[in-house]
């Protein structure tokens, strides 16, 4: 049995992920996900050796009741004094972070100080920690942000056609999310390139029921598609991505809605959902799609034509286009916007293999591209392996 696990967790409002990483080797040791936190049918499922086993949480339906059962589960597995440290996912380090850190006092300070930039994911990320805090008190635990990678933008790329004073007053600027898959993957794909991260121009899209785009030169972050909220940039699962702000003003004269009403209807009621009228899942989309439903098929067009205009501009921020990378659930599985997404590019230099596009799948990595440079690769990403060794790292482990 490892003696080498970091435990990773990922907070939200309504659920928690964990799990325990050898840290060394990044096998996964154990699982857990709880659904339905703070409502009386919570509960837990662990998966452990490939076993499945689902917990009740009716009795304790919260964060700390639900890392409470997890620490049972692992005494019980004999896991629990194997360990040595706690990282946790925070998704908004505002100005104040450009790496993971070890919690203390005040970071956790900084943390509630940009609740107003992350208002859904912070005060859930803080609601974790506290809650792990209280049950694995004898170990380190480091907050390993979403923003964090972004932080090396250049002004040009991060600031507001606004007036400068709301950026000074309230921190209002372009942030970009998924940092720590960006950083995963810009690795991966330097050592599959068999390249140093220094010298590579790489344009990486993160696509999932949320998704986003960054340009990645020397293994940094120069532009991203996301900006103060994660509404910005892409199409999304429910996610309108770019709209024209006034929008807001239009929406509210035209129906009478209020402002929490529109934000609402961008963030959790537009994207894949909005367009198609079928389903924020993309595979279910796709479905649809081949069934013959215009609507459903306007979604993947819009997906795939924005996406391919962002690429196009995330090059001007390289400079150059070595690798575009494709990362998350869409973007390791969906070879059918892959190939249509590319087509738009041909101007690049990219043209698809099909074969190896379609092998690209499930898992399976790779390059899917016929040309030399620039080329296209699927890798898969894993944040959780990123956080366990920088949860590590950081308590002196490794």
């Amino acid at each position: 049995m490892s003696q080498n696990l970091v435990l990773v967790l990922n907070c939200g409002s309504s659920s928690l992920k964990a799990a325990a990483i050898d840290y060394k080797t990044g096998d996964v040791h154990f699982n857990a996900v709880a659904e339905r936190l703070n409502l009386s049918d919570a509960f837990m499922t662990f998966k452990y050796n490939d076993e499945k086993t689902v917990v009740d949480l009716s009795a304790k339906p919260h964060h700390v009741g639900a890392i409470e059962t997890m620490m049972e589960k692992l005494h019980e597995l004999g896991l629990d004094q194997n360990i040595k440290s706690v990282g946790h996912r925070v998704v908004h380090g505002g100005e104040f972070y450009k790496e993971s850190v070890l919690i203390d006092e005040d970071v956790v300070d900084k943390v509630e100080q940009c609740i107003t930039l992350a208002p859904l994911h912070n005060p859930a990320n803080l609601v974790g920690i506290s809650a792990a805090q209280q049950v694995f008190f004898n170990v380190p635990h480091v907050a390993v942000f979403d923003t964090a990678f972004h932080q090396s933008m250049p002004e040009k790329a991060y600031i507001y056609g606004i007036p400068y004073e709301l950026y000074e007053k309230h921190g209002l600027r372009r942030y970009g999310m998924h940092g720590t898959s960006y950083r995963y993957v810009a690795a991966q794909a330097a050592k599959m390139l068999n390249r140093p991260e220094k010298g590579l121009a790489m344009v990486i899209a993160h696509l999932g029921n949320g998704a986003s785009i960054s340009a990645v030169l020397d293994g940094k972050c120069c532009d991203t598609s996301m900006g103060l909220t994660p509404l910005e940039g892409l199409l999304m699962g429910t996610r309108s991505g770019d709209v024209d702000p006034s929008v807001y003003s239009f929406l509210h004269e035209q129906e009478g809605w209020s402002l929490e009403e529109i934000t609402e209807l961008l963030n959790k009621k537009s994207g894949l959902l909005g367009v198609s009228g079928v389903s924020n899942d993309y595979r279910t989309v796709e479905a649809e799609a081949l069934s013959g439903n215009r609507r459903a098929q306007l979604a993947l067009d819009i997906f795939a034509y924005r996406l391919a205009k962002y690429v196009a501009a995330m090059t001007v921020a390289t400079g150059r286009l070595d690798a575009l990378v494709f990362t998350g659930g869409i973007g390791e599985n969906s070879k059918d916007m892959r190939a249509k997404m590319i087509g738009y590019l041909g101007f690049l230099g990219l043209q698809i293999d099909d074969q190896l596009n379609a092998e690209a799948r499930f898992g399976k990595f790779g390059i899917i591209t016929k040309s030399q440079y620039p080329l296209a690769l699927v890798i898969p990403t894993n944040e959780e392996l990123m956080i366990a060794q920088d949860a590590a790292r950081l308590a002196g482990l490794s």
